[in-house]
């Protein structure tokens, strides 16, 4: 087995870079925004069904109210702009409440940031005022009540000013038209007002809001998930404009927030150990930063920056002494916190004596205060990345079936009392009490071909391989285990494995090695493992093997994903499967297979309609399907976001694609590799790679019609697919058909697709427990009353509510009816080669999303293969650097490594 080379550079000799026209810039100026299509018509196909969706229909009484939108900026005296936006709310509060006579309005919607909405103008376009308040300032310089550098009695009021700037105004006639059937009118100013009134009527009421979801501190929402964490459920709710007019869209919510209660407790159980003696403070101090707690001795709410540098019994700092009546200046004198307390606050601390106080004062005014008097407050959000056990506990826990999430949502609706609102009072809101019962349509599963000439019509979105074979199953000569796991008898799973893989038609030999893990090496980091593991591995095989059956520890969570991933698929150039089997049996055995099967190059089912190709709009003109995600790192952190791109190949199958894998800037949504022109000529985008192999394994056809699926972007982000990847994708086509000597005239066909999963409609059976059935489409009535868009569940599911896939055709040159599309978006739910049952969203869009995960893993870990390409591993995204992937192995680049 021999260590993998850098990928050679592409040999094609492209045109030069001046012969190309013009890419759309991503640094600076904004390109031309490219319209998005209307909808074309409606689907007609399928068995017609009533669905209950959880939107509630709106209606306008006084149509002819406008808002006036107000910029505030809100300073203290000193000038320095108010960055809280819970004390922005209080202090725009008060304002309003205590000058009302001179603005002149009463009614008005504040987002927290700089927008004020107002019924009716104020008195003046530019209006200054100022306002004195009693601020709690918690542990300051000037409270005397706490252990301070320097100490004052009393809460002295301070002055604030705010500053109103006339901007323009919003009717909210615009909606009403809609409603009515105008289709021109621009609803998202009036709808971004109705949306803050909203907001404000939850944080009036003490919820946590979060953008529009709403969470209230009741226990009974509640639930553990680990480390000091509890999920809590609330509710989203959101006004939209639908093709039936102004819709109120409900939906069950969750996130996350700290344990309330006693900061040690919460310590305790964050690092998971029994006594304070274990707890390591350098997490701690990590962890409490920026968290609010509340005093046992005053009742008062503080935010920690850090803790002290010594326990609380020899932490000292200056107490102002009585005032001399024979001198005029203030004297000191230094006490420790454990002795101010005891002496003049009469706490005698205990447990916390030993331990850091909490610094809640200034970075160059710290104020502390003992650990054992404080309590953390409720629903403080928790933002950090999530353990993987976490994250597998959080989605269990908040899986609700549709009977319960209904009756949530029922409740909701008799619990928000909108029409109180005086808000949406003076807007002649009023919202109906019964969710909306719309039109929808279960489309026909596609049949299926497996080995041996046999065929199969999915039941529920499922089919089996039970006495069927793959299409076309491999044959596997060369191989081994490797066993990170002592409980798993790897004897036994070879046999088993091999017993499964010949009554699906794959031809498996006894494994070259059995290679178990040095008992030493499992205090190792996880890279440390895997090269000795990989050591142990070439000692035994004499040549490359063709496969290698990874057994991890444990399922989902183990440390050892990322590094084995990155070893075999960059460095070694081996195709590998990881397991983790708790009870092996032929169901499991067999999607065990069905992955490597698929990787190794076989495929195990395919459309019906594939071979012979009767596909709609593929069968006669080449074809090319795309898949593109991104993949980013956790909030907050500074990990690359990862973008990937599948493409289909051996046209006019649909049901094979390989992928390219790049790294982009942190946090970066739009891919911007997709066409990369060099100084030479060359290009060394993600296109011209796709295009290099569609062209390969379509016997030298060039696709003349390509289908962009596209992934995780949002309505505001359509115009910057269309402006900046679409082009760039055209761009990458123009280059390599100048290369093959073909014209602008051959540039392909577009159909460009956004794919939504997050999003809050849902759909219910009418009068029936359980899941609308795999194949509903929805095209009415919740639709966008303009753009060409659907929602669709091809999936089945028994666990929890199903998510529709919003679906959103922002171009289509190809020109797809709106029943061939549906019915080939249906269809491509059906090729997913890992599992025995239809995706949720399109199988390239699948493939893309697991490509950028296992990818992802590779920057992951400090130490990177040598291979990290040119640059000293680092390439630039605009201004910002970002460190270079690993490239793949030549070995593996072109396989299903993904599946």
């Amino acid at each position: 087995m021999t260590q993998g080379q850098i990928l050679e550079p592409d040999q094609l000799q492209p045109s030069s870079p001046s012969a190309l026209p013009p890419i759309a810039s991503l640094d600076g100026v904004d390109p031309p925004e490219s319209d998005i299509m209307c909808r074309p018509g409606f689907g007609s196909t399928g068995r017609c069904i009533s669905v209950l969706v959880n939107h509630l229909k709106v209606s306008f009484e006084s149509p002819d109210v406008t808002f006036y939108q107000y910029t505030a900026k809100i300073t203290s005296e000193d000038c320095r702009p108010i960055e809280s936006k819970s004390f922005r709310v209080k202090i725009i509060d008060e304002l309003f409440k205590k000058h009302s006579h001179e603005l002149k309005v009463k009614l008005f919607a504040f987002d927290g940031n700089e927008n004020v909405y107002t019924v009716g103008p104020l008195s003046q376009k530019i209006s200054d005022f100022t306002l004195i308040l009693e601020e709690s300032i918690g542990l300051s310089a000037d409270n005397s009540s706490e252990p301070t550098k320097k100490s004052k009695h009393s809460l002295a009021p301070k002055l604030f000013k705010v500053e109103f700037n006339y901007c323009h105004e919003i009717p909210v006639q615009p909606v009403a038209l809609t409603s009515e059937g105008h289709n021109t009118c621009d609803t998202r100013d009036a709808l971004r007002v109705l949306n803050t009134i909203l907001r404000q009527q939850a944080i009036k009421k003490g919820f946590l809001s979060v953008r529009q979801s709403f969470f209230q501190d009741d226990s009974r929402n509640c639930f553990e998930v680990d480390k000091g964490l509890i999920g809590l459920r609330g509710l989203d709710s959101s006004f939209h404009m639908t093709s039936a007019g102004l819709s109120l869209n409900l939906d069950v919510a969750m996130t996350l927030i700290l344990k309330p209660g006693p900061v040690l407790d919460f310590l305790l159980a964050n690092q998971n150990v029994l006594e304070p003696r274990y707890i390591d403070w350098v997490k701690a101090k990590r962890m409490l930063k920026n968290l609010r707690i509340k005093t046992s001795h005053t009742n008062r709410v503080y935010k920690i920056i850090g803790l002290s540098d010594k326990p609380c019994y020899q932490q000292s700092f200056p107490l102002k002494m009585e005032e001399d009546k024979d001198s005029n200046e203030e004297q000191f004198w230094e006490t420790t916190v454990f002795e101010y307390f005891l002496k003049h606050r009469g706490v005698v601390l205990t447990y916390s004596k030993y331990m850091p106080c909490l610094d809640v004062g200034k970075p160059n005014k710290p104020i502390y205060l003992p650990i054992e008097i404080c309590s953390l407050i409720s629903l403080q959000r928790y933002r950090k990345q999530l353990s993987p056990t976490q994250k597998i506990t959080l989605l269990e826990r908040t899986k609700l079936k549709p009977h319960d999430r209904m009756k949530a949502l029922t409740d909701a609706v008799k619990n928000n009392q909108y029409e109180s609102d005086p808000l949406l009072v003076a807007c002649g809101i009023s919202v109906e009490k019964q969710f909306m019962q719309i039109a929808g349509r279960v489309l026909e599963p596609p049949k299926l071909k497996f080995g041996r000439s046999q065929d199969c019509m999915p039941e529920d979105g499922r089919w089996t391989f039970k006495n069927k074979q793959f299409m076309m199953p491999v044959n596997i000569k060369c191989w081994a285990i490797v066993n990170f796991s002592s409980n798993c008898d790897t004897s036994y799973l070879s046999r088993e494995l091999i017993n499964c893989g010949r009554s699906k038609g794959m031809d498996i030999e006894r494994p070259y090695a059995l290679v178990e893990e040095n008992q030493q090496m499992r205090k190792a980091s996880p890279l440390a493992r895997v090269d000795a593991m990989f050591e142990k591995l070439q000692d035994k095989l004499p040549d490359q093997p063709e496969f290698i059956l990874c057994v991890l520890p444990e399922r989902k969570t183990s440390n050892l994903y990322g590094p084995w991933k990155m070893r075999s698929l960059s460095t070694f150039g081996l195709v590998t499967q990881c397991v983790c089997p708790v009870k092996i049996t032929e169901r499991y055995l067999t999607n065990v297979l069905l992955k490597i099967n698929s990787k190794l190059g076989g495929i195990n089912s395919l459309l019906a309609i594939e071979e012979p190709s009767y596909v709609p709009h593929v069968k006669d003109i080449p074809t090319m399907i795309l898949g593109m995600d991104v993949s980013h790192g956790s909030p907050g952190g500074s990990d690359p976001s990862i973008a990937a791109v599948v493409g289909s190949m051996s046209w006019p199958l649909i049901s094979r694609y390989r992928a390219v894998v790049r790294a982009q800037s942190p946090r970066t949504e739009i891919i911007d590799s997709l066409f990369k022109p060099q100084e030479n000529g060359k290009d060394t985008g993600i296109m011209r790679k796709l295009l290099k192999d569609f062209y390969k394994t379509s016997d030298g056809q060039k696709p003349k019609q390509i289908i962009v699926f596209r992934d995780g972007v949002s309505n505001s982000q359509f115009s910057q697919v269309l402006d900046v990847e679409l082009e760039q994708i055209k761009q990458g086509c123009f280059h390599y058909l100048a290369y093959l000597g073909l014209g602008e005239e051959d540039i392909p066909k577009f159909t460009v697709i956004v794919a939504q999963k997050r999003h809050h409609t849902r759909l219910f059976k009418v009068g029936a427990d359980g899941n609308v059935p795999p194949g509903t489409v929805v095209d009415t009535e919740v639709v966008h009353p303009r753009n060409y868009d659907f929602y669709m569940c091809a999936h089945g599911g028994m666990i929890g509510t199903l998510r529709p896939v919003h679906y959103h055709v922002l171009l289509d040159e190809i020109g797809f009816s709106p029943d061939e599309l549906q019915n080939f978006i249906h269809a491509l739910s059906y090729v997913y080669q890992r599992s025995t049952h239809a995706t949720s969203v399109v199988a390239p869009i699948s493939y893309a999303h697991h490509a950028a995960r296992q990818v992802g893993q590779f920057v992951k870990h400090e130490e990177l293969p040598e291979n990290c390409g040119e640059n000293n591993g680092f390439t630039t995204t605009g201004s910002i650097p970002v460190p270079e992937l690993p490239s793949l192995h030549k070995n593996v680049r072109k396989t299903m490594f993904f599946c």
